[in-house]
Parts: structure tokens; C-alpha cells; sequence
């Protein structure tokens, strides 16, 4: 066997015996902690790790985690990420499209920062887009992409709104909405396209 092949064996055993370990602590923890673990911790400091932040607008949590290493995605990490963005008028809990993560990550790095996300709107429930659709004034759209887990309407602290849709479009990677007056921007993985 030689160096490298040992090197590469060695960088595997321990990047799937930090997983294994995530996999088996992280049901174990309430959301709020996650970031605390010692097996997120562990994940954090794998080179190929990603990782989000965000805080609820609406409900006041707070959530910081890695949510896929290399090409993998960390599936406790997507279920309470689908808890964490989940229809805050109804409770409703949606699957988030992964590939919604991947494009917040790109944005973060893109802006070079690595402040929480202020969510905004995530999943929406069919019943409360409804709603909201016949009770506002234009905004919402009748086949809402938040309905598909594949929307999020977010803002950065410390970031212009111009600056985060800027750097949303330039990765197109889906749809784009400005919404300067309320002071969100709208990214979704559907097809790419700007308003």
C-alpha cells in the first residue's frame, strides 16, 4: 500500500467516522443546540463541510449547522432545517429542496460573510398561500415555488438587498425576486428568472 493510498484511506475512515457519529447525536439534541454538538462541531471542521445560519423573523429561532459534507447532505440536518423553515402560520412542516441550501451557501460566499440568514418566508402550506394570496394585494403567486419546499425569502444584516439579489443572479440558479419595500429578496430553484 502506499502513502497516498494510506493518506486517502485514513482521510476517509475519519470523514465517515465523524458522520457515523453526527448520525447517531444529532436526534438526541433540540434544535436550538445543534450547533453545539460535538459531532456538528466535528463536521464543522471537515474541509469540505458546508454550513448555514438563520434566524426566524416570525418565530425568533435560531439554527447553525452543517448541513452536507462534500457531496453528501446530512439528512438530520435537513430535517430540522424542514422544522426550522416550516409554515410559521400553520405549522406545517414542508421538504425544503437541498438544492435551496447549496444556492444560500454560494450566496454567503459569494458576499463573502458568514452572517445568519433572516428568513422571512420558507415552505408554505397550499392553505396558507390561499390565504395570503386573497388577502394581499398582488405579491403571492398562486403556484408558489415556498408550496414545492423550493423558495425562501430572506435578508443578511449588514447586506443591501441589492447586493444579496446581485449576488443570487449571478449563480443562476433559479428565480430571483426583489423586494426592496419589504425588504426581502426572493431566491427559488426553479427556473431562472428575474423580477
Amino acid at each position: 500500500m502506499t502513502d497516498a493510498t494510506r493518506k486517502a484511506r485514513r482521510r476517509f475512515l475519519h470523514t465517515t467516522g465523524t458522520l457515523a457519529l453526527a448520525a447517531g447525536l444529532m436526534p438526541l439534541a433540540p434544535r436550538r443546540a445543534l450547533a453545539s454538538l460535538p459531532a456538528n462541531q466535528a463536521l464543522a471542521g471537515l474541509p469540505d463541510a458546508r454550513t448555514l445560519a438563520f434566524d426566524h423573523t416570525h418565530t425568533g429561532e435560531r439554527v447553525s449547522l452543517v448541513y452536507a459534507v462534500g457531496d453528501r447532505f446530512v439528512p438530520e440536518a435537513l430535517t430540522t432545517l424542514n422544522g426550522f423553515l416550516r409554515d410559521h402560520y400553520s405549522g406545517k412542516v414542508g421538504a425544503i429542496d437541498p438544492q435551496l441550501f447549496d444556492l444560500l451557501f454560494q450566496v454567503r460566499r459569494e458576499l463573502g460573510t458568514d452572517k445568519p440568514f433572516q428568513v422571512i418566508s420558507g415552505y408554505r402550506s397550499p392553505a396558507t398561500n390561499s390565504r395570503l394570496r386573497n388577502s394581499r394585494s398582488g405579491g403571492v403567486a398562486k403556484h408558489s415555488l415556498h408550496m414545492d419546499g423550493k423558495a425562501i425569502d430572506i435578508r443578511l444584516a449588514g447586506v443591501s438587498l441589492a447586493d444579496v439579489r446581485d449576488a443570487a443572479k449571478s449563480l443562476q440558479g433559479g428565480g430571483v425576486g426583489y423586494y426592496e419595500s419589504d425588504q426581502f429578496v426572493h431566491i427559488d430553484t426553479g427556473r431562472v428568472r428575474y423580477w
